[in-house]
């Protein structure tokens, strides 16, 4: 999508300003479909560090993910440009991968279809 839909950034905005992260949403993105949760970017970026901290050869990229510039674009209102998915798939068939959920960051202008609430799948 050329122009990001208002009413998807309105969705991303109140997330970062409640700073809540039990907003489900799917999305359609070009090659994917994901599902998941949304985050507020600094929450995101704190979790993603954390994960590259424990890692032996990523560990040095955990800076990243937690210097000053963290959040800075809804510290000054300015609407979000990318959509924070923590626990979240990619949905291939009939499976969601990973299996636990990832962590993603979606630019909003390349959404081109969504919807409120995330997809489960079971074997019953």
């Amino acid at each position: 999508m050329s122009k990001p839909d208002d009413l998807l950034v309105d969705v991303a905005a109140m997330v970062e300003s409640e700073q809540t992260n039990q907003m489900s949403l799917t999305v359609v993105v070009p090659g994917a479909v994901i599902t998941g949760r949304l985050a507020p970017e600094a929450m995101w970026r704190t979790r993603v560090a954390e994960v590259l901290k424990d890692s032996d050869r990523l560990g040095p990229f955990a800076t990243i993910f937690v210097n000053a510039g963290a959040g800075a674009s809804a510290q000054r209102g300015d609407q979000p440009s990318h959509l924070h998915f923590h626990v979240a798939r990619i949905l291939q068939g009939s499976l969601g991968i990973p299996e636990t959920g990832g962590m993603y960051r979606i630019a909003i202008k390349d959404v081109s279809a969504w919807t409120v609430g995330d997809f489960s799948y079971s074997d019953h």
